[in-house]
């Protein structure tokens, strides 16, 4: 059985946690790796559920443009 999906809140949170470890420097080349890798994978699923949610908004709005502005 594989790792339950993470929420966006869920994986953000891990993401800096991963952060701080890496700035602080107290972890060995291999686990800096190895967090390295696994923050990569944290960054891509934040983006793949923003993306998510801007075409739920878009669908929902039924606008093609992101709101700013004008």
């Amino acid at each position: 059985m594989g790792e339950p999906e993470l929420t966006f809140e869920q994986a953000e949170r891990e993401l800096s946690e991963i952060v701080a470890r890496l700035e602080r420097g107290d972890v060995g080349l291999d686990d800096a790796i190895e967090l390295w890798r696994r923050g990569d994978a944290l960054h891509r699923r934040c983006l793949a559920l923003l993306d998510a949610a801007e075409a739920r908004i878009e669908e929902l709005t039924g606008s093609d443009a992101p709101a700013g502005p004008q």
